[in-house]
């Protein structure tokens, strides 16, 4: 089959088209505009996307050398994410396949970061994903394809979102996570000992006093601005193993109360690369397989939604024209 991916759930426009031989395109515009207000407004990135979705698609169609008349499936975000943006991405998919007579496939944004694993390998059933990004962070007991148990998520903030929330507070620009990561490669983790929330409890998360944490403790400075400028790889060296800790302490929870042999890691914060190093010394330890996606499938791309539409179609888990989106876990339909 031939699978067309197309994702907008926030701001990145993104389409792919994966065959079987492999992932044939995976082509993401990004909206720049949002770094001046230190994060995704909703209107700019509707319209962001409203103006690059066609010639997003036509580019990864024209990459991977497939015509749209040779496409048998559509899959399309359908959410969790922005409903505007996800809006202009549905929209354009139901048009597409309308006009085309393409079946259509609407895939969840957190099974698709999941699957994104499934493009270069394949983990065994069952297996534990952790699946961090910046509007989630939660633990999945995946024992068959799209058969999921939620074991635990965030009550507040999620991963992601700590490190661009603590990103602003230091001054850094929007998204924080990749600098905080790259920054925290020449300072000592062990500058300074921030929380680590909910420790007691097996599977949940919480990560909004971290941000207060870190506030705080620049505020008791006597000059802030200097104390960042000689300190700030040791603070985000600090925070990454705060934020990593806890991470990394759930899912080895979630290892022992499942007793999986397989682990994967989902989602833009799986592209840390203290997490990515705890966790393959976690598993080592514990002796089970990790999987981790190509730092390229990891952030909101358009392969992980092919990559899972594939696997939906191929099970005949087609959508039809009365596909709606979702803004938030809680309203999945």
């Amino acid at each position: 089959m031939k699978i067309l991916g197309i994702e907008s759930s926030c701001d990145e426009t993104a389409a792919a088209v994966y065959t079987g031989k492999g992932m044939e395109s995976n082509v993401i515009a990004s909206q720049a505009v949002h770094e001046q207000y230190g994060g995704v407004v909703p209107e700019l990135a509707s319209r962001a996307h409203h103006k690059t979705i066609w010639r997003t698609v036509q580019q990864s169609l024209d990459e991977a050398g497939v015509h749209i008349n040779e496409i048998d499936a559509i899959a399309v975000t359908q959410g969790p994410g922005l409903m505007g943006s996800l809006l202009v991405g549905l929209c354009f998919a139901k048009g597409l396949s309308l006009s085309r007579d393409i079946p259509l496939v609407g895939v969840n944004h957190m099974d698709a970061h999941i699957y994104a694993n499934f493009i270069d390998e394949t983990p065994a059933y069952p297996f534990v994903a952790l699946t961090v990004s910046g509007g989630h962070t939660q633990l999945v007991h995946v024992t068959a394809p799209f058969e999921h148990k939620l074991l635990g998520e965030t009550r507040d903030d999620a991963a992601g979102e700590a490190f661009d929330k603590i990103g602003k507070i230091l001054g850094l620009p929007y998204p924080a996570g990749p600098v905080i990561d790259e920054r925290a490669k020449d300072g000592d983790p062990r500058f300074h000992d921030f929380p680590q929330a909910m420790l007691d409890n097996n599977f949940e998360f919480s990560f909004s006093g971290l941000k207060t944490s870190v506030k705080y403790f620049l505020e008791d400075q006597e000059d802030k601005e200097q104390f960042l400028e000689d300190h700030l790889d040791e603070i985000c060296a600090s925070v990454s193993y705060a934020i990593t800790e806890v991470l990394v302490k759930k899912l080895r929870n979630a290892m022992e109360h499942t007793g999986v042999e397989s682990v994967v890691l989902a989602g833009g914060v799986s592209a840390n690369s203290m997490l990515r190093r705890k966790a393959r010394e976690l598993t080592k330890e514990m002796d089970c397989r990790l999987h981790i996606p190509k730092l390229a499938y990891c952030t909101d791309n358009a392969a992980m939604i092919a990559i899972t539409g594939g696997m939906m179609a191929e099970r005949d888990m087609y959508s039809d024209m009365e596909l709606k989106p979702f803004a938030s876990l809680s309203s999945r339909k």
